[in-house]
């Protein structure tokens, strides 16, 4: 039987919706006042345009802020709107009138299955496009970055063929001391020297200077190749040494799985900020369902002193979801955990806690 809405079910799940936009419209106002005046100077400094200010970054800082804190306003909101419920005596009243505690639940899941929805949509679909812009903006209006040098960089860029590069330099884009070896049943088949691996940003290749190529051979004498200049296409472009713990913000979901399976095959330690980031997109809007219901649990009951101890607890709360949050990627960063378990961790324990408090909550 398909489930209809009462008056009820309404009134609750508006509330819930209009707190829920309020609080957020009125928090984010907030931030973008905080943040201009943070990089104000900046902005000027580096002459960003009102148009890029606008809608290169905080257009797309707004989607990517609303997701990262939409847990802190889903629990605001239902702490304040059910406390508020809860002192003018309509939960009692509810209660009387023959509606069981877990029926008068389903407007709040049904809410918060909406926001988790839109949460989930953002993260799989909007928020990547948009930090792609933000981010690009910061790099030339706020952050100031030096020279990218990354050194002793150690890849497999396909099965069995394996580079080495002893640094890389971006304003010339040039690999120095460039190796690339072949490898079949364990043993060396060749091996490509270079002094220098310069990028070709037009045919998309790697122009290789002062190289050398060693093809081993079963006889007594190697053969041995070499020259000034060669051109050679590898599975290895200029994007790889600019990959940080930001690109993977950028990339949308199916491009995200792709980065993943090659920085696996290479041995990549930066695998880790890309299993982080798919394993976020989908943790984090479960946490409407779990901190819904333990909003609704501390709030439903009418206690001396109105709404600030609730309002409080709320905070104070949903802060330390946060906290735990951030604080689960660590177990990735130093190998305690995969991401798959380390970043479920919270909602697990705050399932718990919700289950532990719904079931208190009645009596």
């Amino acid at each position: 039987m398909m489930w209809k809405p009462k008056i009820i079910d309404r009134y609750i799940a508006r509330k819930f919706i209009v707190a829920f936009l309020i609080s957020m419209l009125l928090i984010i106002g907030i931030v973008i006042i905080f943040d201009i005046s943070e990089k104000i100077d900046d902005f000027v400094k580096n002459e960003a345009t009102l148009k890029a200010i606008v809608f290169d970054y905080y257009l797309n800082f707004i989607p990517y802020f609303i997701n990262m804190f939409s847990p802190l306003f889903v629990f605001i909101t239902v702490i304040f709107f059910t406390s508020r419920m809860a002192a003018n005596s309509e939960i009692i009243a509810i209660l009387s009138g023959g509606i069981s505690y877990r029926r008068m639940m389903v407007p709040y899941i049904v809410s918060a299955a909406l926001i988790a929805l839109l949460s989930l949509l953002l993260n799989l679909y909007v928020i990547p496009r948009a930090n792609a812009t933000r981010i690009d903006f910061e790099a030339k209006y706020v952050k100031h970055h030096n020279e990218y040098k990354d050194s002793n960089i150690h890849y497999q860029i396909a099965p069995g063929q394996f580079v080495y590069i002893d640094y890389f330099t971006s304003w010339n884009n040039t690999a120095r001391h460039f190796t690339l070896e072949s490898i079949e049943n364990n043993k060396i088949v060749s091996k490509l020297t270079a002094d220098a691996a310069v990028w070709d940003s037009t045919s998309r290749s790697w122009q290789l200077k002062e190289y050398f190529i060693r093809t081993y051979t079963d006889g007594l004498e190697d053969r041995v190749v070499s020259g000034q200049k060669k051109d050679t296409t590898i599975a290895l472009t200029i994007e790889d040494f600019f990959r940080n713990e930001k690109t993977v913000e950028t990339l949308p979901a199916r491009k995200l799985n792709e980065l993943i399976d090659v920085q696996k095959m290479r041995g990549d330690e930066g695998v880790m900020y890309a299993q982080i980031e798919r394993t976020r997109r989908w943790t984090l809007p479960f946490s409407a369902f779990i901190l819904t219901i333990m909003a609704v649990a501390l709030t439903s009951r009418k206690k001396r002193g109105g709404i600030g101890w609730n309002i409080a607890i709320g905070i104070g709360l949903a802060f330390l979801y946060i906290l735990f949050l951030r604080f689960s990627e660590m177990f990735v960063y130093t190998g305690t955990l995969p991401p798959g378990i380390a970043l479920w961790l919270p909602n697990v324990v705050y399932t718990i806690i919700a289950a532990v408090l719904y079931r208190l909550a009645p009596k």
